[in-house]
C-alpha cells in the first residue's frame, strides 16, 4: 500500500472514483465534474485542490481529495477533506484510516489547526468509523448551500435599498 500524491495521467481514474463515490451517495446525477475540470484545478500553477491516491499492487483503490481553508478564529488554515473513497473490494483493510491520517500529519506538520469534512448523515458506517478515529460532530452547525438556479437567482437578485 502507497498513498501519493496524484499526477496529471491520474484525471481519468480520479474521475472514476468521484462517480462511484456518487453512486454509493445515491446522487450519481450529480456527479458532473469533466476530466478538464478536474486537470485545471489539481494541476495549474498554484493549485488550490489536491488529491492523494491510495495504491495497493499496482491498483487504485482509493482517493482523497482536499483543500486548505481557513478559520478567523485560530488564524490558521485547515485541510477540508472534500471526497474519501475507497473501492468496495480494499474496504475493511485500513486503509480510509490510512489516508486520513495522512492528511492529519499534513495538518500537524504544516501546523494547520483543523481537519474536517462532513458526511451524509445516513450514512452510519461512515459516522461510527469517523467516532472511532476520535473525529467529533459539529451538531450545532448546519451546512447551507446555494447552488444551480436559486445561485443563479441570487447573484442576479437587484440589492434591495437597505
Amino acid at each position: 500500500m502507497r498513498i501519493r500524491r496524484a499526477e496529471a495521467a491520474d484525471v481519468p481514474e480520479i474521475l472514476a472514483l468521484i462517480r462511484e463515490l456518487a453512486i454509493y451517495e445515491r446522487a450519481e446525477d450529480e456527479a458532473k465534474a469533466t476530466p478538464e475540470q478536474l486537470h485545471d484545478v489539481l494541476f495549474n500553477d498554484q493549485p488550490s485542490v489536491f488529491c492523494e491516491l491510495l495504491d495497493v499492487d499496482g491498483a487504485v483503490a482509493g482517493f482523497a481529495l482536499w483543500f486548505r481553508n481557513f478559520s478567523t478564529w485560530t488564524g490558521s488554515y485547515g485541510i477540508y477533506l472534500e471526497d474519501l473513497f475507497v473501492r468496495p473490494e480494499f474496504r475493511h483493510r485500513g486503509y480510509a484510516t490510512d489516508l486520513l491520517q495522512y492528511l492529519a500529519v499534513e495538518c500537524v506538520t504544516q501546523g494547520y489547526a483543523r481537519f474536517q469534512w462532513s458526511v451524509l448523515d445516513w450514512n452510519e458506517p461512515a459516522l461510527a468509523f469517523y467516532r472511532s478515529l476520535g473525529a467529533v460532530a459539529m451538531d450545532e452547525w448546519t451546512t447551507y448551500r446555494l447552488a444551480g438556479p436559486a445561485l443563479a437567482a441570487f447573484a442576479a437578485r437587484e440589492k434591495s435599498a437597505e
